[in-house]
């Protein structure tokens, strides 16, 4: 394999995953900087997913190939529906932010599942028909190894999704939506002295995270899963809220943590062969959970742990003998 075709099924591939990842972590920027930590950006990416696919099934031979497109602002607007659990509970009912996400995230799994089996009559749909394909830019495919890495068969949504993360950062910096947004998320107080509605502007950004992460989950399933279980969105959300922690709050820099983190969600699903050093097991998952995943390295820590303790406790007991004779040899001494 040529390094051209590597470097073209790399970029092709990155492209594809992280784009759901990059709208619901812009969607978790703009409800952060309103002031409101969302949790549930997996639940409200689960719903996203499960109304996308719903619409896609049921209209894909009136609407043909716009289906997947107008799929997405159907899971937009399913997933702000939904999101406003969140912004009522903890903007009027004052609740704690990671338990009211939280709910969300075990509400979605159990209700969608519950809507496929009622509308399908069974635990997964069908697989769509109409779905995201790759994508050639016109003129730019044709140029010499650039067009054939970045421009040739290639994911379309991945990089309008880049383009909406400078539009975001503008929104978000540069008009008086976004700085009063900020405003109220930063110091609320000085926000409602100036005449800013500060409850508006946190609904409205938990509003546009949930029709952000709405649109991620519909992405997620019409072109990586193309239809929806239970186990469609396991992990995305997650992600995603990682991505824009990790980008510092902002738009860009969760566009590029969401890059950077499709990496490991990538490679993440193949075992390697690891050679571990001799040192602690501080850092480590416990035992119990080594051993479902990794058998041999949860024996081994076991035995390893069990080695240490007995090395401690003969350790300690040596050192209170020699202590005590130390002791005693002193007294007869005087």
């Amino acid at each position: 394999m040529s390094i051209t075709t590597l470097l073209t099924l790399l970029v092709s591939s990155m492209l594809i995953y992280s784009a759901p990842l990059i709208f619901t972590s812009i969607g978790g920027v703009f409800s952060e900087r309103g002031g409101v930590v969302n949790v549930g950006l997996e639940g409200i990416m689960v719903m996203g997913a499960f109304s996308g696919v719903v619409f896609n099934l049921e209209f894909a031979e009136q609407l043909g190939t716009a289906t997947p497109w107008i799929s997405l602002l159907v899971a937009g607007i399913v997933g702000a529906i939904f999101s406003l659990i969140h912004a009522v509970a903890t903007v009027h009912f004052r609740a704690d932010h990671v338990v009211s996400g939280t709910v969300l995230n075990l509400m979605a799994p159990a209700l969608a599942v519950f809507l496929v089996k009622v509308l399908y009559n069974k635990g997964q749909t069908d697989n769509l028909s109409q779905t995201f394909g790759r994508f050639d830019f016109p003129v730019l495919a044709d140029i010499p190894v650039i067009g054939d890495i970045f421009f040739k068969s290639t994911s379309l949504l991945g990089y309008i999704a880049i383009a909406f993360s400078f539009l975001a950062w503008f929104i978000l910096f540069k008009t008086r939506f976004g700085l009063r947004l900020r405003s109220v998320g930063e110091h609320p107080q000085a926000a409602d002295t100036l005449g800013i509605n500060v409850y508006k502007m946190r609904y409205l950004g938990v509003v546009i995270s949930g029709f952000l992460g709405g649109i991620g989950g519909a992405i997620y399933a019409q072109s990586i899963s193309v239809n929806f279980s239970v186990t469609t969105i396991v992990g995305p959300g997650f992600i995603a809220l990682a991505a824009m922690i990790f980008g510092k709050w902002n738009p860009i820099g969760a566009m590029l943590s969401s890059l950077f983190l499709w990496t490991f969600t990538k490679f993440g699903s193949y075992r390697f062969s690891i050679t571990f050093p001799t040192r602690s097991a501080s850092g480590l998952p416990s035992n119990r959970a080594l051993c479902l995943d990794y058998p041999c390295l949860g024996s081994l820590l076991w035995k390893k742990q069990l080695h240490l303790r007995q090395t401690v406790s003969t350790t300690s007991s040596q050192n209170k003998h020699t202590k005590k004779r130390q002791f005693q040899t002193g007294v007869l001494f005087f």
